[in-house]
């Protein structure tokens, strides 16, 4: 956004947290919500788009609402996961709620919350199946190829990676022709895997190799995935590569409080979209690698159990034909700003004043 010309007046995802914060990020978000506050008196908002994350984004939705705006929620929170109790919240913060998951909008209308199932912005370009291969012509080939996904946040890395890469190093004593590709999503995390699993007594394997903000290249080279439960599962889901979904917790945090507060079956996004077990989640996790290392094994060794994710996989991202996440997203957001209908194709753009509307411009992590 800031570099299609957007004025940034406050960054509030940056090093977000998973989970309950601390004193100081606490302390932190009440800042930014005061500065955001003055702001708004000062310049009125039409419309505010607060992007997921609803502990970050209720208080400011409410900033807005006090001072007459409306508020279009891209992403809907997962309320229908945990929390069901704040669907209340949500209906009096939030003015129609933009649902990247097919059963939200069922979900969120039935209670009285006026949402539309855009699609996903994951979804909305073609992968160029060319280009990707030959960005990782020069990487290591072999039959068996490993992607290991981390996560973003540095605290789930810190938690999961030793799990990532004592699997991957249990896997390459058994399979030699295998090989893996790290991908992190940003340069400044490479050293930080690497200390991780000097930390953890594991000799970094020749086998395997690091690249960053590249996942659709990773995902397209790959044979199977490792990876830390999150988006980016829909990420491999759609180029329909099998996976084996992980998220180490601790014991205690779950069975005092987490497993009380999930509603659904199942944790990860394919087994939720599927309604079933899909892809093999190990989560939560409270053990060491080999678990891991056998989900994988089991995958690699029965064509049968690994060609039948693949099916199951496609079935899920069928779900998301003939939606475009930002065009959806765009007809929304104009009409509650009192705008003209977004037209349909090339038209689309342009067709925008910035006189006729003041849309607030927020991003939460």
């Amino acid at each position: 956004m800031e570099a299609a010309g957007a004025e940034i007046i406050e960054r509030t995802g940056d090093a977000a947290v998973m989970g309950m914060p601390g004193l100081q990020k606490i302390r932190e978000h009440k800042q930014i919500n005061e500065r955001i506050e003055a702001w708004v008196k000062e310049n009125p908002v039409d419309v505010h788009v607060p992007v997921d994350s609803p502990a970050a984004n209720f208080p400011v939705c409410a900033i807005m609402k006090a001072q007459g705006g409306k508020v279009v929620h891209m992403v809907a929170p997962q309320l229908w996961a945990w929390a069901p109790w704040r669907i209340r919240k949500l209906r009096r913060l939030t003015d129609h709620v933009m649902c990247v998951l097919p059963f939200e909008e069922q979900w969120f209308g039935s209670r009285g919350v006026q949402a539309t199932f855009i699609g996903h912005p994951l979804f909305e370009k073609p992968i160029d199946e060319g280009a990707l291969d030959k960005q990782t012509e020069s990487w290591k080939q072999g039959e068996k190829r490993i992607a290991i996904l981390p996560g973003s946040r540095p605290s789930e890395i810190k938690k999961n990676f030793p799990l990532l890469i004592g699997a991957y190093t249990k896997l390459k004593a058994e399979h030699k022709d295998m090989c893996g590709m790290v991908a992190v999503t940003r340069p400044e995390i490479e050293p930080i895997v690497r200390q991780i699993a000097k930390d953890h007594e594991i000799e970094w394997p020749d086998s395997l190799g690091i690249t960053h903000a590249n996942t659709d290249a990773v995902v397209r080279w790959c044979t199977l995935a490792m990876v830390v439960s999150g988006t980016v599962t829909l990420q491999i889901a759609r180029q329909h590569r099998p996976m084996v979904i992980v998220y180490k917790l601790g014991r205690i945090g779950w069975s005092l409080l987490a497993r009380w507060l999930i509603q659904t079956p199942f944790i990860t996004l394919p087994n939720i979209l599927a309604g079933r077990e899909v892809v093999p989640e190990l989560v939560p996790h409270f053990v060491g690698a080999e678990p891991i290392a056998e989900r994988v094994t089991e995958l690699l060794e029965d064509r049968n159990k690994y060609d039948e994710q693949v099916r199951e996989l496609t079935k899920i991202t069928d779900m998301f034909d003939s939606k475009n996440a930002a065009l959806g997203a765009a007809d929304i957001i104009a009409q509650y700003a009192g705008l003209e209908p977004v037209e349909s194709g090339s038209d689309r753009v342009g067709k925008h004043s910035d006189s006729e509307a003041r849309v607030a411009r927020s991003v939460s992590d």
